[in-house]
């Protein structure tokens, strides 16, 4: 668990595995991408708030999300998830949904170079999301299923970024380094990975910014 002091409140984040994450803030618990391979959500407190970036089978669980969904939960999804989850909000890039005080951007998550083998990318454009979390003098980015986008460039200030890497599907290493390099957060976070190297990768990206575990 890694815990980021904020002027609305201590903001706790637990990397689940793969790209799911627990959000603790204010008594809301907030997930992302919940996936039970990755996972027991079976002891999991109830979901507030579940953030899905895309549709594919390891973001969209319905296993997991049937161990911490209540009555009460609200989504917030990419279109592609609105039929398997009715009562979805749905964001594309540039739009924002307002959450109990924090605003929830949605941004652009996608492939460039990685593609299947009809050719086509892994994640189109603007078919997943990232998202960014604003807590006001916090602003917490999690990345999704992306490559380094030319669209990094415009997030503006990042304290917090949760970075996937993994090939063929999300970043190479230097790939990863890039776009830290691109985003310049004060703290980035590896996640989504096969395999990871971190003593490799905290001596690859700017001095000037953490490389958490």
């Amino acid at each position: 668990m890694n815990i980021f002091n904020t002027l609305a409140g201590d903001v706790k984040v637990t990397h689940l595995g793969h790209a799911s994450l627990l959000i603790e803030w204010n008594g809301k618990n907030i997930y992302t991408d919940p996936y039970s391979e990755a996972a027991d959500f079976s002891g999991r407190p109830l979901a507030d708030l579940v953030l899905l970036t895309h549709h594919h089978y390891d973001h969209l669980d319905k296993k997991a999300l049937d161990y911490i969904v209540g009555p009460e939960t609200i989504f917030v999804t990419n279109r592609g998830c609105k039929e398997e989850i009715k009562s979805a909000n749905v964001l594309v890039p540039g739009e924002s949904y307002r959450y109990d005080g924090i605003e929830i951007r949605a941004v652009y998550a996608y492939n460039i170079v990685n593609r299947n083998e009809q050719g086509d990318p892994f994640h189109p454009r603007g078919e997943g999301n990232g998202y960014i979390l604003d807590f006001g003098d916090f602003k917490l980015y999690i990345a999704g299923d992306t490559e380094l986008i030319p669209e990094m460039k415009e997030l503006g200030e990042i304290d917090v970024a949760y970075l996937p890497k993994n090939l063929p599907y999300t970043m190479s290493d230097p790939m990863f380094v890039k776009a830290v390099e691109t985003i310049r957060p004060k703290q980035v976070f590896a996640y989504h990975y096969f395999e990871i190297d971190r003593d490799a990768l905290a001596g690859s990206i700017p001095e000037d910014v953490e490389l958490l575990n």
